[in-house]
């Protein structure tokens, strides 16, 4: 088979000629169709963001596929099935505190690292050996268009976030970093899950005009000044009245005031789900304030990704409609294109912008 392999941090990735997987128990190999490049992957190959990846290996997030060959532990999928291939590979032999890794992207601690290494390779590639709990049957209308659906990695993110603060409907929800790539999803799924209300805050007014252009009344942008105490008060005014749930998403880059200014916005006993990279490079802590926390009963939760059954909330989200895709902007890439499609990414990451890599397109 074909695929990209990055050799080592900084370099180009190389498309050659690489063995097909081979598959066990356990196990589904898929013929990938589509997988989103995601807006950082670049600054992943190029080291900058320290990821626990090791070269040499193929990367990629997730996927769209055919099924091509199933292990005799799977008994509803078949060959030619069209799946979603979840990134996200827990350790089978721990239901309590699983290790986790994201297949061909990242991994969590020694045992994180060890599962990365017994399948390292993710979907920059013809073919891939997933998990079979891993694998996830799409509906018949996910076959006009694959590229859009691969997409689906970047809505489960926050999708898995607000099923852990247990988002209710009619809430009221402020994503922190709305006007990024991750973060407009999150605008897009806390309304599709039933929110009455968006507090979108950000830098950006066209993003932001973007995110109430397409949602409308639903979605409150606020343009962030950069002091903490107005733009808190600002927050809260937007709400008109309490703020039920926080969702930060906010890349490595963002100072750790802008996200205490968008969590202590909060009601008192609201919820706080952390899912961004402020402070993985350094930086000042959050530092919330302990007789904050105490006194108002608010809930605090780190959430890396979401659970299994999360992939099938996310795709009756987009297939019953209350989650639209049709408004992304979808730019597909051959994968001899793949470094282009990389650079392309990263110069396209603001709401709605979607980079797609077709190894096996038609």
């Amino acid at each position: 088979m074909r695929a990209a392999v990055l050799d080592r941090f900084g370099a180009p990735l190389t498309v050659r000629t690489m063995p097909e997987p081979r598959v066990d128990g356990g196990e589904v190999l898929v013929e990938v169709l589509a997988t989103c490049v995601l807006p950082y992957a670049g600054e992943v190959f190029a080291g900058r963001r320290n990821y626990p990846l090791e070269p040499p290996v193929i990367p990629g997030f997730g996927g769209v596929g055919r099924v091509v060959r199933i292990g005799p532990d799977a008994t509803r999928l078949g060959v030619g099935d069209l799946v979603w291939c979840d990134p996200t590979v827990r350790s089978r032999d721990d239901a309590l505190t699983p290790d986790i890794m994201l297949q061909g992207l990242s991994s969590r601690g020694e045992g994180g690292a060890r599962l990365a290494r017994h399948l390292p390779d993710g979907a920059f590639a013809e073919f891939m050996r997933v998990p079979t709990e891993n694998v996830h049957a799409l509906p018949a209308e996910a076959r006009d268009d694959p590229a859009r659906w691969s997409c689906l990695g970047v809505y489960l993110v926050p999708y898995g976030g607000l099923l852990a603060v247990g988002l209710e409907a009619g809430e009221t929800v402020l994503v922190s970093g709305s006007t990024g790539n991750l973060g407009s999803a999150a605008v897009a799924v806390a309304l599709a899950m039933g929110a009455g209300r968006v507090i979108a805050p950000g830098r950006n007014r066209a993003a932001l005009a973007l995110l109430a252009e397409r949602f409308g009344r639903r979605v409150r942008p606020v343009v962030l000044t950069g002091e903490e105490d107005v733009d808190r008060a600002a927050l809260s005014t937007a709400a008109q009245g309490p703020v039920d749930v926080v969702i930060d998403l906010l890349p490595p880059s963002a100072p750790s005031s802008v996200t205490r200014a968008a969590a202590m916005s909060v009601r008192e006993f609201g919820r706080v789900v952390l899912m961004g990279g402020v402070g993985m490079l350094g930086g000042a802590d959050l530092a919330l304030p302990y007789p904050w926390l105490m006194r108002n009963s608010v809930t605090v939760r780190g959430q890396w990704l979401g659970p299994r059954p999360a992939n099938t909330g996310m795709i009756r989200l987009v297939a019953s409609g209350a989650l639209d895709l049709a408004p992304d902007r979808v730019r597909t890439f051959p994968l001899d294109s793949v470094n282009d499609a990389i650079a392309y990414a990263a110069a396209h990451g603001g709401p709605f912008d979607r980079t797609v890599l077709t190894p096996r397109a038609g």
